[in-house]
Order: C-alpha cells, then structure tokens, then sequence
C-alpha cells in the first residue's frame, strides 16, 4: 500500500490523503483549508477520479462533518462512492437549505462503529471517537498486508470521551502506521475543560446577567448545545435555538439530544434563515416548528428569562428584536474567531452595545497528554503527523515518527524505526 498526504502535514485543515492498493485507490478526506473563503476556486487535489470519473478510485471516506475535512467534496462527479456516518450525512444534507457548507450526497455507504467495509483491495473498518463534530470516525484500512489506522480528529475530554479510552485500551493490533492528528501540538500542553466542567461556568455568567445571555456556538457542535441547555435547566431558564440547529439535532436521529418540542425550548427563526425557506418554498420543513416558535416581537418579554443560541449574522435580528439590554455575550468557540478580521464588525457591534464579553470554550481536540495516551496505544506504528502546524514538535515528543512532504508519495515497506 502506497500513501501520499496530499494536504495536512503543515496545517491545520484542508486534509486530503490519497491511498494506492494494486492500482486502486481510497481517499481519506477531501477538505478545504481554513483559510480558503471561496471554495469554488481552490484547485481540487491531483487525484484521478477528482475532475471526472475513474474507476480506479473506489471511495472517499469523509470522517466528520467539518469544512477542513469534506469541503470540497460537492466538487467530486456525482457518481463518487462516499463514505461517512449515517448521522453525519443527514446532518449535512440538512444543512444544505441552510448555508452552502451544507452537503448533499448520492453514492454513500454508511460508517458505523467497528463494521468493516470491503473495497476491492482495501478493509476500512471505522472507529466511532470523541470530537466536537458530531458522528466522527477515525479509520482503520488494511490492504497488502499493511495495516494503517488513520486518527481523523478526535479528542478525550468531551460526552463521548468514553469512546477515546475504549480506543486506547483495546487498540487495533498490527497497525504498521499511525496517521495521527496534532492539532494541538506546539500549544500549552494542559488539560482542557471538559463539557460538564462549562455547566457550571455557564451558570455563573447567567446568575451575573439580568438581561438574556446571547451564547455565540456553532449550531453543528452539538455537544456544546447539550453543554448549554444542561446550563440553562440548572438555572432555571428557557433555552431559544435557531431552526438551523432545531435541525441539527433533529438530523441526527438521537431522541436523546434536546429536541425542539422539550420543555424548556424555544425555536426562532432569524431573517436570513426565514428568506432561505421563502425562496426555497421549504415550508414543509419549518412547519412542524409551529408550535414551538418564539417570535421576533416577543423574545424582550422574556429576555430576563431565556438563554439564546446566537451566531454573528444574528445581530440584526438582536437589534429590532430590542431584547439586549442588561444581556451579555458568551464566547463559546474558538476565541480566534473574535480575532479574525472577518468578524471585527462584529466585534464593534458587541463593543457599542455596552455587551459584557465572556468565555466559556474547550477545544475540539486532544491535549497534547491525551495525544501521548494514543501514541503509547500504538506504540508498534510508525508515527505520522497530519492535521497540524508544529510538526517539529510532533517528532520531539514521540518516538518513532516519520515526516513526510505534502504531495510526496511513499511506501509502507520502506517505514521503519
């Protein structure tokens, strides 16, 4: 089996790793860099079966739902053989009414937790792992007798970390490469928060708040919104989420996640989803919300009561909703995202609203101890980075790494250490 890493050995986002068995190929990832704005006019990776048709290639496995690692997926001709979670495709098909990161398969076979999937010459068995995306697999293909195990992103602090210390304590065996994320690596090697230590950092800026806390989180981070309703019961407030995320969580299948008709939520329909659904005609979609609507008119009345599920294209509905008085933002992603140019607007309308700024975030990703946890699980593997910027790093705090080139093809039979 032959490997080329097409994308990923420098940074963070965009990976794309190409495999070869006996003139076969499978495709691990096909995303787009995070600093790429338009993702029609990033040049699709040199791999047969990209542009157009080839039978060579058999599948691209897409191990989570987040732009890094499938946004350039809808490029690929329709006839493409996907693999991905079942809850991961219906989450990104619902997401397709609503923003164009949204993602609308043909030729998908399902992932599901340690059911191996055979493709000519290539045995990818996935493993379901703990990551802010939700239905996210790391992979496990075996082909000409070598064994690679392919991490995906993954983490150990979040509602699922359970998955993560079932993984290090019955690891595949014989893995000959480990292609292993390091997102983290070069950063403050701590502990990261866990989602249940957020509750309670919630509940504190809530109880500091007279007016409605307006939560900034992606509505895709599911674990996050069961993060904050958690919150929001322990305080005794109502919890308003968009329909976007009302959908989100509805894709999903899971009758465990909160769900629009709960007690305790409300759903909102903000402007620019509502022309979404008027110029699609998608009323068979917000209809069954009805009952659980709250409106623009009266969400002031009960802004002292509620918690809102907010995102930075909301500021308008904020505005002529005139529900922001005493209220606060809470910063609960990445806190680069308020540094970024793109979102400075923004950032002065937080500014001139008067609007306390908090933060209350974990990160997606293992800690560098966790990594080490990993590493020490597949201590036979060859390690190689992906995912990542310090890769340095990565090759002083292992043993057995190998580096190798974006682009660059290489054998498993050549790995040693």
């Amino acid at each position: 089996m032959k490997i080329c890493i097409h994308r990923g050995t420098k940074e963070i986002g965009g990976t794309c790793i190409e495999l070869e068995s006996q003139g076969k190929r499978l495709v691990l990832d096909v995303g787009l860099p995070l600093d790429v704005a338009d993702p029609e006019s990033f040049p699709l990776h040199p791999i047969k079966g990209f542009d157009a048709p080839d039978e060579s290639l058999l599948g691209v496995v897409i191990s989570h739902p987040h732009q890094d690692h499938y946004g350039l997926a809808h490029r690929l001709p329709e006839q493409t053989t996907f693999l991905i979670g079942k809850a991961a495709e219906a989450i990104l098909d619902a997401a397709a009414l609503f923003t164009p990161a949204g993602l609308k398969l043909k030729n998908v076979k399902h992932l599901a937790d340690r059911i191996p999937i055979d493709l000519g010459p290539f045995t990818i068995t996935p493993f379901l792992v703990d990551h802010s995306a939700y239905d996210a697999y790391a992979v496990l293909v075996e082909a000409d007798g070598n064994r690679l195990f392919y991490t995906g992103d993954l983490r150990a602090h979040g509602r699922k970390s359970s998955l993560f210390e079932k993984l290090i304590a019955n690891p595949p065996k014989s893995v000959d490469i480990l292609l292993m994320e390091g997102t983290c690596i070069g950063r403050e090697d701590k502990t990261f928060p866990t989602e249940d230590d957020l509750i309670p950092q919630l509940v504190d800026i809530f109880k500091g708040t007279a007016g409605m806390p307006l939560v900034w989180c992606s509505g895709q981070n599911l674990d996050r919104i069961v993060t904050i309703f958690k919150a929001c019961r322990r305080f005794g407030r109502q919890f308003i989420i968009d329909m976007y995320t009302a959908e989100m969580l509805r894709a999903t299948g899971n009758p465990r996640l909160p769900q629009a008709d709960w007690n305790g939520i409300r759903v909102f329909l903000p402007f620019g989803q509502k022309w979404r659904f008027m110029k699609e005609k998608a009323f068979k979609i917000s209809n069954p919300y009805y009952p659980y609507r709250i409106y623009k008119e009266r969400i002031a009345e009960v802004a002292s009561e509620s918690v809102m599920l907010f995102r930075p294209s909301m500021v308008r509905d904020m505005d002529e909703a005139g529900c922001l008085k005493d209220g606060c933002v809470v910063c609960s992603v990445w806190p680069g995202y308020i540094a970024d140019e793109r979102n400075q607007r923004f950032v002065e309308w937080v500014t001139t609203r008067s609007l306390p700024l908090h933060y209350c975030h974990t990160s997606g990703h293992a800690s560098p101890s966790d990594l080490r946890r990993l590493r020490n699980a597949f201590a036979e593997a060859v390690a190689v980075p992906v995912h990542l910027e310090d890769r340095d790093r990565f090759a002083a705090l292992f043993a057995g790494v190998e580096l190798h080139e974006d682009g660059d093809w290489w054998g498993m039979a050549i790995s040693s250490w």
